[in-house]
């Protein structure tokens, strides 16, 4: 089977560092699902705007490395300790393929407005799914390792005049996105400055203990 994008990805975030490890982490964050042709007609599309939530199926187009490994050290395992590649949701796969459930804001004819994605700018989009509550949702379930690791969101502050130059929606994605740590498991070096690309800006930051400091945002 050979499949072809059917969209692109359009976020704020351009590289893998600061991309939420899950869908639905950082509701604030919005992004686009951009159709190429002929799957932006309108019609393509019609009906999805009374779901309120819809399956994208994607590439991990950011990978460096296509070697196959039967593990993985999972982030919410400290970055060192393995698992399966099936018992994971490593972007490391034998094929490349992610599967995130996301907010559906808008719909036009091309364009569907969404929340909430883990998807890097760029990346390509192979189809859409609409969620369905009866099917889709399971509760009182096991859900493996992610059952007795904790990943507690940390405290971020951000300075006023950088929220006058992001703007209010834009420091509430930004927050959301810092709040979930993006640097490696591993790493607790609370004197290191961090960069992140966020939209058209690369953020300063620093970590001390649960908490987030941005120093400056920078157009680049």
């Amino acid at each position: 089977m050979i499949i072809e994008p059917v969209a692109y990805f359009r976020s704020p975030l351009k590289e893998k560092f600061g991309i939420p490890r899950q869908a639905g982490l950082v509701p604030e964050l919005k992004g686009e699902v951009r159709f190429v042709q002929p799957y932006d007609a309108a019609e393509a599309v019609r009906g999805l705007e009374e779901f309120d939530y819809c399956w994208l199926i994607w590439g991990f187009s950011l990978n460096d490395s296509t070697d196959f490994s039967p593990t993985v050290r999972p982030p919410r395992l400290g970055g060192n300790k393995r698992t399966g590649v099936f018992a994971s949701r490593s972007p490391f796969r034998p094929n490349g393929l992610g599967l995130s459930c996301v907010r559906i804001e808008s719909v036009e004819a091309g364009v569907l407005h969404v929340s909430g994605a883990d998807l890097a700018d760029g990346t390509p989009v192979y189809d859409v799914k609409p969620y369905v509550e009866y099917s889709d949702c399971r509760s009182g379930i096991r859900s493996g390792f992610v059952d007795y690791t904790d990943w507690p969101a940390l405290e971020v502050e951000i300075p006023e005049d950088v929220v006058a130059v992001l703007g209010t929606d834009a420091s509430a994605a930004l927050s959301g996105v810092l709040a979930q740590d993006p640097r490696p498991r591993y790493q607790d070096d609370g004197g290191r400055v961090y960069g992140l690309t966020f939209g058209s800006f690369n953020v300063k930051f620093v970590v001390k203990g649960q908490k987030v400091f941005v120093l400056s945002v920078e157009k680049y």
